[in-house]
């Protein structure tokens, strides 16, 4: 058993090296940059909405770090019913969303309104649930999680949170998971009785076991420090060929290679 785990992710990990690499075509902008600290200085005492339209507005802009701009290939692969094998490979940023300067940046947690926006306007989507336990699988950094109970959803707690992670990094640089609630999207969302609801899961802990199951319990302007949004590429490489992400999860066989809902035709948030 244990050596077909290994073989199978031998598998996965050279789908992931085999592949091109994948860069977020965004420009800088040329006058002088909000640092990751004045960010959070401005917005420390704002409201959700408030510090959301700063957040798109200066991201959409390009204030973000270099390093997020170099997506990481992450493989899956499964099996047919007449045993034949599947591959994809799609493409993730390093981190969840972040703003910043290369020597000033933070990690800002978003509401899936606002994370969404920014996803499109990038061509780019949220994770779903299993593509959230592949990037985990195959980080380089897996860090432990750091619960907060205080203010969770101010903007100054975030902030905190954001420099406890940085501590625990210690400058490591690579793929890394384990430091935040994935925003995913879930077929439960659309099938949740409530109206308005978003859809959060991971925080895995080095066990390998998520804190946060697959939840809409939130209402979709609820966002606090342990949630963040991490982009996906929107093209999908399955089997040697490109595909939108969005036909991968029609597919009938393909869409078990990106999700392990009932449901997978929950494809964006409406902003």
């Amino acid at each position: 058993m244990i050596k077909k785990i290994f073989i199978a992710a031998g598998i996965i990990a050279g789908l992931a090296a085999c592949s091109k690499k994948f860069y977020l075509r965004v420009t800088a902008p040329a006058i002088e940059r909000t640092g990751g600290t004045v960010f959070y200085k401005t917005v420390a005492a704002w409201k959700w909405a408030a510090r959301d339209s700063l957040a798109v507005q200066e991201i959409l802009a390009g204030n973000i770090p270099s390093f997020f701009k170099k997506f990481v290939a992450v493989g899956s692969s499964i099996k047919d019913s007449l045993g034949n094998t599947h591959e994809a490979v799609f493409f993730v940023s390093p981190d969840y969303i972040a703003i910043g300067t290369d020597e000033d940046w933070a990690r800002i947690p978003l509401t899936p309104m606002a994370a969404q926006k920014i996803a499109d306007s990038f061509h780019c989507f949220l994770p779903t649930r299993k593509m959230v336990d592949l990037i985990y699988q195959q980080s380089v950094i897996k860090l432990e999680p750091v619960p907060m109970y205080a203010f969770r959803d101010s903007s100054v707690t975030m902030w905190q949170h954001h420099l406890i992670v940085e501590g625990q990094r210690k400058g490591r640089s690579g793929l890394i998971a384990g430091i935040k609630k994935d925003l995913v999207i879930s077929g439960k969302v659309s099938r949740d009785p409530r109206s308005g609801r978003e859809a959060i899961y991971g925080w895995h802990q080095l066990n390998g076991k998520p804190i946060q199951p697959l939840y809409t319990g939130h209402i979709n302007w609820w966002v606090d420090y342990s949630h963040g949004a991490r982009l996906i590429y929107e093209k999908i490489k399955v089997d040697g060929r490109e595909m939108h992400y969005t036909d991968v999860l029609k597919h009938p066989l393909y869409q078990k290679l990106l999700c392990d809902e009932d449901w997978c035709d929950f494809y964006k948030y409406p902003y």
